[in-house]
């Protein structure tokens, strides 16, 4: 337990073999409870809300984790290979200063995703306790800061303890919810609008995509020696299993409930275990979101960290340095967090689209880099290098990433806020963030070949 408690040395500096430990089984867990929790069933909620049919809804849910799956667990297999973080890697394709560009849409995100896990954890919180909610969030988001502060360790003990909890929890309440409704007649006569169904596919599989800036985090202490398969596979079990239950289970509570879920997602899932359960199930809720939201803050502070260093040249952090940036980013999306909560639902689904746009390019690049024109191959001294080999720019990615954001815009529909051109052409569907994976990796792979020509 010492060693578990004790705060983490590394940072964004690469993690010495001699500090490899663990097999890539503690990934299925990690990534399992990260997904079984409220923000993923109310995205599942989402692909209802669209004005898709149920049926339809499960199986866009289905299809959308398994394709967006695929490039997540990818990520996780550079771990184990580098030792680094997830974001420091994206200098070896854009340069040390250049991988500034995505590095701050992805603390964006990060934030995004840490704002609304308090919302939710601080709801359940505000129930259990009775405080207000305004202060319930901000002592949600101090308790996952000091977990972050920590460190590796603590955060996969942690998420071993949540997807137990997770299991047993969603066992609970799916029964709760299926019991007493007929399942048969909210299925029956499954009409497929078609793009609503690509609508609910590009949410479900944006909700994996988005995870690809953390997935090396957590596999980077992993031995050197383990294989890219076990890696790509463990991550790749917890994380779709994850969300296909945690959202099946919000869409078919959307479409049995409506109005009563929308806006009020804990109570409304407390509410199915009885007056009996009411504090378990809230201190269930709350912990369950607990891990991703430590993810979130984890994650955000190495990539506000990769961001600065870039210009200080620095390869490590001091453990005061760790706990400021913590710190900071904690507070900051406590803020938010308190002054975006209303209209949750209808926000949280602006903010998938819009990480959906800018963050597929960068993961297209990243995994043509590591898999197809390097073939895992980094000088990991020039990645904290301006003068190294990887330069301050790189023309060839910056140009593929601003190019797979350009050719989306014309496919893009955010309801209320933006429709592409040709989105009337497609029905309305949205099938921008296909392009946004094979254009930037295409172009990057083909400029890089003539490079090396």
């Amino acid at each position: 337990m010492g060693a578990t408690a004790a705060i983490e040395r590394r940072s964004i500096d690469p993690v010495p073999e001699a500090e490899r430990h663990g097999h890539p089984r503690s990934l299925f867990a990690l990534w399992f409870a990260a997904n079984m929790q409220i923000t993923s069933a109310v995205t599942g909620a989402l692909t209802v809300l669209v004005g898709l049919h149920p049926l339809w809804a499960l199986v866009a849910i289905v299809a959308g984790n398994a394709l967006g799956g695929v490039p997540m667990a990818l990520h996780a297999a550079q771990g184990p290979k580098l030792g680094i973080p997830q974001m420091i890697q994206s200098r070896a394709q854009f340069g040390v200063y250049g991988a500034v560009l995505p590095l701050v849409l992805v603390v964006l995100m990060y934030l995004g995703y840490f704002a609304s896990g308090n919302v939710l954890g601080g709801q359940a919180v505000a129930q259990i306790t009775g405080l207000p909610v305004d202060v319930s969030i901000p002592v949600y988001a101090l308790a996952t800061a000091l977990i972050a502060i920590v460190g590796y360790r603590l955060i996969h003990r942690f998420g071993r303890l949540a997807s137990a909890l997770s299991v047993i929890v969603f066992v609970y309440l799916s029964i709760r919810l299926v019991s007493g409704h007929d399942l048969g007649a909210l299925l029956r006569d499954p009409a497929l609008d078609f793009p609503a169904f690509l609508l609910a596919l590009s949410l479900t599989a944006s909700w994996q995509l988005t995870f690809g800036p953390y997935v090396a985090d957590t596999s980077r202490y992993l031995p050197t020696a383990t294989s890219v398969r076990s890696t790509f596979w463990w991550t790749y079990g917890g994380t779709v299993l994850g969300a296909v239950w945690a959202m099946s289970f919000g869409a078919l509570a959307y479409a049995l409930a409506g109005k009563a879920f929308k806006g009020h997602e804990v109570a409304y899932v407390v509410g199915l275990g009885g007056e009996a359960l009411v504090v378990p199930l809230l201190c269930a809720i709350a912990l369950g979101k607990f891990t991703v939201n430590v993810l979130n803050i984890y994650g955000g502070y190495m990539t506000v960290a990769t961001t600065l260093t870039a210009f200080s040249r620095r390869v490590a952090l001091s453990a005061t340095a760790r706990i400021v940036y913590i710190g900071l980013f904690g507070v900051l999306g406590g803020v938010v967090a308190v002054l975006g909560r209303g209209e949750f639902l209808a926000n949280f689904v602006l903010f998938l689209h819009f990480l959906l746009y800018f963050l597929t390019p960068w993961s297209a690049i990243n995994l043509v880099d590591f898999y197809l024109v390097r073939k895992e191959n980094y000088d990991l001294e020039a990645i904290y290098d301006p003068d190294g080999r990887y330069g301050r720019w790189s023309a060839p990615a910056l140009l593929a990433y601003v190019a797979g954001i350009v050719v989306q815009i014309p496919f893009a529909n955010v309801e209320g806020l933006f429709t592409g051109v040709a989105v009337p052409l497609l029905g309305g569907a949205d099938v921008a963030w296909l392009l946004g994976l094979a254009v930037p990796g295409l172009l990057y792979w083909r400029a890089m070949r003539l490079n090396a020509a």
